[in-house]
């Protein structure tokens, strides 16, 4: 078998119990045997639990993701550029809904060195975020705001959104209702809610 091939068996087995069970609840073992491999494999393949944790954040979480994304969002205008990380954000979270939802309800138990893990990803989707921020700053399409701020008030808003919706009321969002939302929720970021006739 491929190492490539039994790491990936070990993503997928890790993201599935992970979405189940949570981090705190689905163990190594456990992990392995989904893969069909064993304990000792998992531990050649990534150290720890703690490295495999990471490992399958940085693969399916936001980032990667967003990280594709910045060179298309250069050529496009500021308006349609902030639609595709809004719905791409909230399709991402939707796939990822089981897992976002236990990890949400447990974070706070994580041990420090596993918090720590968590807050850098989400970190660093903000950071990544407000690189585009202060492109669009510097191409004078963003009005002196400080980018990193203007990040975390879109994650923020688009992530409120999705808790609201999907997390508490469980529903199961149709997409041309998102992308409609999507619209709204773009077009008050960007022109703001008072009125520029008064």
């Amino acid at each position: 078998m491929k190492k490539t091939d039994t790491k990936e068996r070990l993503f997928d087995a890790s993201l599935k119990l992970i979405s189940e069970k949570g981090y705190l609840g689905a163990t190594t073992r456990e992990i392995a045997q989904e893969a069909d491999v064993t304990e000792l494999t998992l531990f050649r393949h990534f150290g720890s639990k703690e490295r495999l944790f990471t490992e399958v954040l940085s693969k399916y979480t936001f980032l990667p993701k967003l990280k594709e994304l910045l060179p298309e969002l250069e050529r496009l205008s500021y308006e349609s550029a902030l639609r595709l990380v809004a719905s791409t954000f909230l399709l991402t979270l939707k796939q990822r809904k089981p897992m976002i939802k236990i990890m949400y309800s447990e974070v706070n138990l994580y041990p420090e060195k596993i918090r720590q893990v968590y807050n850098k990803f989400i970190t660093e989707i903000r950071l990544t975020m407000a690189t585009y921020f202060a492109s669009q700053q510097r191409k004078g399409v963003l009005r002196k705001v400080a980018p990193e701020v203007a990040a975390r008030m879109f994650l923020g808003m688009l992530f409120s959104y999705f808790r609201t919706e999907e997390m508490m009321k469980g529903a199961d969002l149709p997409r041309q209702k998102m992308e409609k939302d999507v619209r709204e929720l773009v077009d008050i970021f960007i022109h703001g809610t008072a009125n520029p006739e008064q």
